[in-house]
């Protein structure tokens, strides 16, 4: 049975994105592209909105305030091409024109239950805030990954992650920092229905 994650990058202040910062901040470094670059075959899931953006960078739409792509961008871009993705959407038209992508029109939550029941490999999603949160709401969430980049986007951020999120707890199973200064943590999700009566253990 497939895992799901659900993964996240974000400013320390829990934004997706910043308007006029580059992607990863401009603060990815050697050992964080180089673990990006050892990352297992993952299916992608996305609802329209991402898909749209992430299908006009690969078209060669350059992110607004930008002149063109960094390297590291390009590179980010590319293998989200090469990579199989799944498009929830009422709204796009079939065939999706970006190479690898299937339009998925049934329910997410309903889709991806029955694809954790019949398939195989690991499940990920990307951006796509309201698609993970329906995800993890429903209790299909195996893991729940966030790499945080040491800057505050008060002024400028965009897309703020945890709004609307229901009470969960998480259950620490990994860490690591990479380049000195961005922190991943890695958990496994339990939505509460109430917060914690006692101390937790």
């Amino acid at each position: 049975m497939p895992e799901l994650l659900v993964d996240f990058i974000t400013s320390l202040d829990g934004y997706a994105s910043g308007e006029g910062w580059p992607g990863f901040w401009g603060l990815e470094g050697p050992e964080y592209l180089a673990w990006l670059g050892e990352q297992p075959e993952v299916t992608y899931l996305m609802g329209a909105n991402t898909y749209r953006l992430m299908s006009g960078f690969a078209a060669g739409e350059v992110p607004a305030g930008q002149d063109e792509f960094r390297p590291e961008e390009e590179a980010s871009v590319d293998g989200l091409t090469r990579a199989s993705k799944l498009v929830f959407s009422s709204s796009l038209e079939a065939p999706l024109t970006w190479a690898n992508a299937t339009l998925v029109r049934e329910d997410a939550v309903e889709a991806v239950r029955a694809l954790k029941a019949t398939g195989t490999g690991l499940l990920s999603t990307i951006g796509s805030l309201s698609l993970c949160r329906s995800l993890l709401r429903a209790g299909l969430v195996d893991r729940f990954r966030v790499v945080m980049f040491p800057v505050i986007t008060g002024a400028t951020g965009q897309e703020r992650i945890y709004d609307g999120y229901p009470d969960v707890a998480l259950d620490m199973i990994g860490h690591r920092t990479f380049d000195g200064r961005i922190q991943l943590v890695e958990y496994r999700p339990r939505v509460l229905d109430h917060p914690p009566l006692g101390t937790p253990a």
